[in-house]
């Protein structure tokens, strides 16, 4: 008799790892969440969910954290940080997780990494997703620790920092100068994403594979950008910045205080589409049919509409 798998998802307490931790509650699996952050009030209490701060994820204490689970779902990622910080986050701990995994007998290791990752792409991010990429599938064809990658474009959702971001500025803004403008992205939606994570995490796996996660349609930044003015009632011009004024506004957004929300390595990221390459399967192969960006909006401002 085959038993549900017991579950390890790291960075569950993101975007990605909130609504991926609800799908797999659905199927009363137990699920163990590792999180750097300290949460200021009790976490969500979803059945069968455990959550442990875990401020380092090294040695004896990620050896203890993954023994005895089945299958380890890797979400941690940053957007924004030094190249150090970026091969911490996104080469180093990929490279001792699927070492302890192989080595405690994991029976699936599913990472999810980014379209567009690329060890010699422009980005210092899309460099360090390449590179974790790459020593996760060293490690798996020298230990034969099933490995699974999913390549996601933008993720957008209700609560996301994309569309919600840009909906924000547009508020203050009587036009939107914009870097990457004609950069295509094909946005996939949040729950997709954590269907597609469930149904990979409670299937059996062997070998290497790698699936790209996009949804249906293909839009411009600026589109994007117009789209979500046109969703907040703040619809806005776009002012299109050539790459060079594009990192010159970067830099002083990162210099503004509170949370970065663009970067200069942000708008290196963009001198490439962030789009399905075709080389590798999609959603669909997992029998996701993926939903479109304007249906989800509809339907979540449909339900958040407070009755009048």
């Amino acid at each position: 008799m085959n038993t549900l798998p017991r579950i390890l998802v790291i960075g569950g307490s993101g975007f990605v790892g909130r609504h991926l931790c609800q799908h797999l509650a659905a199927h009363q699996v137990q699920i163990t969440v590792s999180t750097r952050q300290m949460f200021p009030e009790a976490p969500p209490a979803w059945p069968g969910v455990n959550w442990v701060h875990t401020p380092r994820l090294e040695g004896e204490a990620l050896e203890h954290l993954i023994r005895g689970h089945d299958v380890v779902i890797h979400l941690a990622a940053i957007l924004h940080g030094s190249a150090a910080e970026f091969d911490a986050l996104h080469v180093q701990l990929p490279q001792r997780l699927a070492a302890c995994c192989a080595a405690s007998g994991v029976r699936h290791l599913i990472h999810v990494s980014a379209i567009g990752a690329d060890p010699d792409g422009p980005s210092m991010y899309q460099r360090s997703k390449g590179r974790g990429e790459a020593v996760l599938k060293d490690i798996a064809n020298q230990t034969g620790l099933p490995l699974t990658i999913l390549q996601p474009s933008v993720i957008f959702g209700e609560d996301d920092q994309f569309m919600n971001t840009f909906a924000r500025l547009l508020r203050y803004a009587p036009f939107v100068p914009l870097a990457g403008a004609q950069t295509r992205f094909q946005p996939v939606w949040v729950e997709d994403v954590a269907q597609a994570l469930t149904l990979l995490a409670l299937a059996p796996a062997q070998g290497v594979s790698v699936y790209e996660a996009c949804g249906p349609e293909v839009f411009t930044l600026a589109e994007l950008v117009r789209h979500a003015g046109r969703w907040s009632g703040c619809e806005r011009p776009v002012l299109a910045l050539p790459h060079e004024l594009g990192k010159l506004q970067a830099l002083l957004m990162e210099c503004l205080p509170g949370k970065t929300l663009m970067s200069r390595d942000n708008v290196d990221s963009m001198r490439v589409d962030n789009v399905a390459t075709g080389r590798w399967p999609g959603l669909q192969a997992l029998g996701i049919h993926a939903a479109a960006l304007d249906q989800v909006f509809k339907l979540s401002a449909a339900t958040t509409r407070s009755p009048s």
